[in-house]
């Protein structure tokens, strides 16, 4: 029998396509790219290092041709691959129909280089029909695609790596610099800027309850009195927040103060007024397009809250489990049997007069639209309704689903059909005024595709409720009473700043970017530190605003919107064939043929740059105060003069007013001298960190001794007795045990060390009081008791039944997911409360990496008494040695082979535990029920047939990784099980 090999992105994809082929397939997974350019120094080949350009891994002066690198976490897995294409009798590349796909195929076919025929595969939906003319219509790799492809890769390697050391040296450390991160970041400063000029104004309407002579109530509103139109919002700049110069400067516009409209509206009260005129006009609303990915995650986080990458985790879901189609597109096209099966289900769910007489089309207009590819929809040529999904999808796929079914049939119904009425009422007030009133009505006549979908709302039926506003049949010359008037305030608001949702459409209307990209280029923009995310506002840094102004100021081309979207445009021309890579390339990056010329314009402009006049950034609500604002080493600080201030993290750059500057300038700013140290004879400074307050000794950097305040000590008010106090620790409580006892204050509180061993203390005077008798009494309860040491409990735990169990655990640099195979940790804006089981496996196989094998420690050789120890640091960077030496913390002591067998024979033994006794597979096998199906499959084939992981876990549809860790937690449940029973 025939043996075709099938390699795809992701083992889900591949799992699910391996449901619909027959003997004679292995559908095989590469768990995403297998090869980039280098990504450090480590990376480089032995061949290569020590040549200037691999670094870069480009080699310009050869067209940019690329170095591609194995990443070591894939070796095994692509050796693994290599081994079944040798074993295969045809290969066929079945990643994603896109330009990133398209590389990853080029990629798997330099890699393995098959020696047996090797297809190209694609298909937008995975379901058995396209799955099966997909295998029937094979085509070659596009070398045009990869080249793209290749291209973008290039071109963000370029930009990244010649930019972000400029800002490294300009700015701060550890800053990057990208072709589209940075010009979403520019559009988060220029809205940012926008809300720090804004100034608010007030005016005041009069809203009026009118109400007919057979009682019938009716809202309206004045807008004319004597002849002059009152100001509304619309007359006030968006962007200023004042009245706009022509509305000024013109005679026709009466603006209204809190006084003068409750005036008006008294004397309005009871009035009697005429219908002077009464218009209705019928209007219609054609139904919105099918979802392309920009769209998608727009709708996405307005109508279920969900962030760019959640939307985008959980349409790759939907997708590679076969009930959508590709949800990277920006294609509204839907193809002939998707626009049948949904204008079936309208005729079904909605009836005859819901289904237009021929079926819609829809094209794409904004710019550097892709045709090729189909708007997301369900999948199949005929689409389950939501409904009968619910025991199939989670929370997030089955609300997204359901949000996708919608939206695309209602692109295949009818028109929603209404009428607007209009109506102006004439009276007078009580002070012989003349006033005209306006009231505004809208009833549907006939819904249409509304019953389906209405957007930015959860409930059709709900907006169409509020989508009407109903007047009585009013006629002219009809009497109405002005019978509840009430004066109403408003401020003008500032410009909203972006969501995820908004800036992903301004990226999108502006041409920048790809719809494939947006998730991540959000995503990065908060790692790098440049945004902050506060509900569903994106905040920029004002780290942004340096890096920003660097880049406007001196490489204003490379984060202008115009040139960026062509750029996109020439990455099409590309695609297309139309132009080459090689050339493209040099006139970016070195200037040929009138190109921008990247190299050039750094070496022109590097010494240009003055990171004082960077990192000032100006606040007009600060102008003229003599305050500045400015970006250091250590984050944004207040300056005027010699007095500095840190401004606080949580400190909107628009929420900085001069009276905010004003308070953090007036707190003590540290640097007070207390008085002089006796054994040193240098001055004792208090100060205020950027992570809180301390004492230290000397004013060299770095001082002498450094040591935090406790929380009930107060900087303004804190004595040099106070200050030596706590500078003397940490201290020697005494000897137990042949160890010393040291009472330290760390990081995360007060506490005890004993060699090796610690223990917690309750609040941080113990330092000073805790006696000997009192320390041996702590170490002789148990260590883990909730205290320091105590292992945290995990925050989640997620079961499966065809993978090892994933858990959310807290760890050092924040949350993260383990398998206890693979590591990842959360990003900033994934909300680790909401997660969800699809979630953790989705973000684990997507960026999970095995942790770094840690060398075997040598143990902290403990002080001898009484001997002389030297000044040490805490974990916050500050420390204090005291009158009695301390050992040393936060460093590790290197200890020879020979030291450390003698100091382990002479510690004490502690008793020796029984031996476990392994359980035999007998024993075992009469518990295989605690196991989920594939669990067992993968247990019994190893454990009674003798067979490796790397033969079964293909059959299972996993990865060679994910077989092993899978093995390892069904082990350790059989044993459980064998033991407690």
């Amino acid at each position: 029998m025939s043996n075709t090999l099938i390699i795809v992105e992701s083992p889900a994809k591949a799992r699910t396509i391996a449901k619909f082929l027959g003997k004679g397939y292995t559908v095989e997974s590469s768990i995403g790219h297998i090869r980039d350019l280098p990504r450090s120094a480590a990376e480089i080949p032995e061949k290569y290092k020590g040549l200037a350009w691999a670094r870069l891994g480009l080699n310009i002066d050869e067209d940019f041709k690329p170095l591609y690198v194995v990443s070591p976490d894939k070796r095994s897995h692509v050796a693994h691959l290599r081994k079944l294409a040798q074993q295969a009798d045809e290969v066929i590349l079945a990643t994603d129909d896109d330009r990133e796909g398209e590389s990853i195929a080029w990629h798997l076919f330099e890699e393995l280089k098959p020696r047996v025929p090797v297809k190209r595969m694609v298909f937008h939906e995975i379901t058995k029909d396209a799955i099966q003319a997909a295998i029937a219509h094979p085509r070659s790799i596009d070398t045009n695609l990869v080249e793209a492809q290749e291209t973008r890769r290039a071109l963000d390697r370029l930009y990244g790596y010649e930019v972000s050391p400029v800002l490294w040296r300009k700015v701060a450390p550890k800053l990057s610099a990208g072709r589209v991160q940075s010009v979403a970041t520019r559009m988060l400063v220029e809205r940012e800027r926008e809300r720090m000029r804004f100034v608010p104004s007030d005016w005041w309407d009069i809203d009026i309850g009118c109400a007919t002579s057979e009682g019938e109530a009716f809202p309206a509103r004045l807008a004319e009195v004597e002849g002059q139109r009152l100001a509304q919002g619309r007359d006030f700049d968006a962007v200023t927040g004042q009245l706009k110069p022509e509305v000024l400067a013109g005679a026709g516009v009466l603006r209204l103060n809190e006084s003068t409209a409750r005036a008006l509206a008294a004397a309005l009260r009871e009035q009697p007024f005429t219908v002077l005129s009464a218009e209705e006009k019928p209007f219609t609303q054609k139904p919105y397009a099918p979802f392309i990915t920009s769209t998608l995650q727009q709708e996405g986080s307005r109508k279920l809250r969900l962030g760019a990458q959640q939307t985008m985790r959980a349409a790759q879901r939907l997708y590679e489990g076969g009930f959508i189609t590709y949800m990277r597109t920006d294609s509204t096209t839907l193809s002939a049997e998707a626009i049948s099966a949904a204008r079936a289900q309208v005729k079904a769910l909605y009836g005859d007069a819901y289904l237009p007489a021929s079926p819609r089309s829809y094209t794409k207009k904004a710019k550097n639209a892709q045709e090729a590819h189909e708007a997301i929809r369900p999948a199949g040529n005929s689409f389950r309704t939501p409904d009968s999904l619910r025991g199939e999808l989670g929370g997030e796929e089955w609300k997204l689903y359901d949000l996708i079914w919608k939206r695309t049939v209602a692109s295949q119904m009818s028109d929603a059909r209404g009428r607007r009425m209009q109506v102006r009422l004439g009276g007078q007030a009580t002070d012989g005024r003349n006033a005209v009133l306006n009231a505004s009505g809208r009833s549907i006549d006939f819904p249409g595709f509304l019953r389906a979908y209405v957007e930015g709302r959860d409930d059709p039926q709900a907006a169409l409720e509020d989508r009407e506003t109903l007047l009585p049949p009013l006629k002219v010359g009809e009497r109405v009473t002005a019978a509840e008037p009430e004066a109403a305030g408003h401020t003008t608001q500032p410009p909203a700043r972006y969501t995820e949702a908004s800036l992903v459409q301004s990226l999108e209307g502006a041409g920048i970017g790809r719809p494939s990209t947006y998730a991540s280029i959000i995503g990065t923009i908060q790692e790098r530190g440049y945004a902050n995310k506060k509900s569903q506002a994106l905040i920029p840094t004002w780290t942004a605003f340096a890096t920003s102004a660097l880049l406007e100021s001196h490489f204003a081309s490379l984060v202008d919107y115009d040139f960026t979207a062509r750029m996109e445009q020439d990455l099409d021309e590309i695609a297309g064939g139309r132009q080459q890579r090689a050339p493209y390339l040099r006139s970016f990056f070195l200037g040929e043929d009138g190109g921008m010329g990247l190299r050039p314009l750094i070496e022109r402009e590097l010494e240009a740059i003055d990171p004082r006049v960077v990192a000032t950034i100006e606040v007009p609500r600060l102008a003229g105060s003599g305050i500045e604002v400015r970006v250091g080493k250590y984050g944004p600080y207040l300056s005027r003069g010699e007095t500095k201030a840190n401004i606080p993290e949580e400190t909107a750059p628009d929420e900085l007013t001069l009276d905010k500057a004003e308070e953090l300038l007036s707190r003590p700013s540290g640097d007070r001298l207390l008085g002089e140290d006796p054994g040193s004879g240098q001055p004792v400074l208090a100060r205020a960190g950027r992570y809180g307050p301390y004492v230290q000794i000397g004013e060299e950097n770095p001082p002498l001794r450094t040591a935090s305040l406790f929380p009930s000590d107060d900087l303004n008010t804190l004595t040099l007795d106070r200050a030596l106090k706590l500078l003397s620790l940490p201290r020697l409580v005494g000897v137990s045990e042949g160890e010393e006892v040291w009472a330290y204050n760390g990081k995360f509180g007060p506490y005890l060390k004993r060699g090796g061993d610690s223990r917690s203390l309750s609040i941080p005077e113990q330092l000073f009081t805790t006696s000997m008798i009192e320390a041996e009494a702590l170490f002789m309860q148990p260590r883990f008791r909730g205290g320091r040491g105590a292992a945290a409990a995990p925050l989640a735990a997620f079961e499966y039944e065809d993978r090892a169990p994933i858990t959310l655990k807290s760890g050092r640099f924040g949350p993260y997911l383990t398998d206890g195979e693979r590591n990842a940790t959360l990003r900033k804006g994934e909300d680790q409360a909401g997660m969800s089981s699809d979630d953790a496996r989705s973000i684990l196989e997507e960026r999970g990496k095995e942790p770094k094998k840690k060398e075997g420690k040598p143990g902290r050789a403990a002080p001898k008494a009484g001997a002389k120890k030297p000044a040490s640091r805490s974990a916050a960077g500050k420390s204090a040695t005291g009158k009695s030496a301390a050992p040393k913390t936060g460093s590790r002591t290197v200890v020879s082979k020979t030291s450390a067998k003698t100091a382990a024979k002479a510690r004490p033994k502690a008793a020796a535990k029984p031996a476990s006794v392994p359980l035999t597979w007998a024993q075992l096998r009469p518990h295989l029920g605690v196991l989920s199906s594939q669990e067992r499959e993968l247990v019994t084939a190893t454990r009674e047939r003798g067979e490796k992981v790397e033969a079964v876990a293909p059959g299972l549809g996993l990865d060679i990784k994910k077989a092993k860790g899978m093995a390892l937690q069904a082990s350790k449940k059989l044993n459980q099980a064998a033991r407690a029973s």
